[in-house]
């Protein structure tokens, strides 16, 4: 097998990070407004899924990209 030299994903981890970090500041010291929006019924019953998703995205590829650069990756097929 060939070693292929992939670059690693610095910029998009150290950004994702922040924003992740950003996000949970926002969600966090804003309680009573997102309570107020998300109880609230009808089409804002949405936002509480829109948000999950939204954190799982920015989470997950910001902890993707740093396993990426510590060198921790799935092992492959052994087809």
């Amino acid at each position: 097998m060939a070693n292929s030299t992939k670059k690693k994903p610095y910029l998009r981890m150290t950004a994702l990070g922040i924003l992740s970090l950003v996000s949970y500041y926002m969600l966090l010291t804003n309680q009573n407004l997102v309570t107020e929006y998300f109880i609230k019924g009808g089409i804002y019953a949405a936002l509480p899924i829109i948000t999950a998703l939204y954190f799982s995205f920015v989470h997950g590829t910001f902890a993707s990209d740093l396993l990426s650069i510590m060198g921790l990756s799935a092992k492959g097929s052994s087809h």
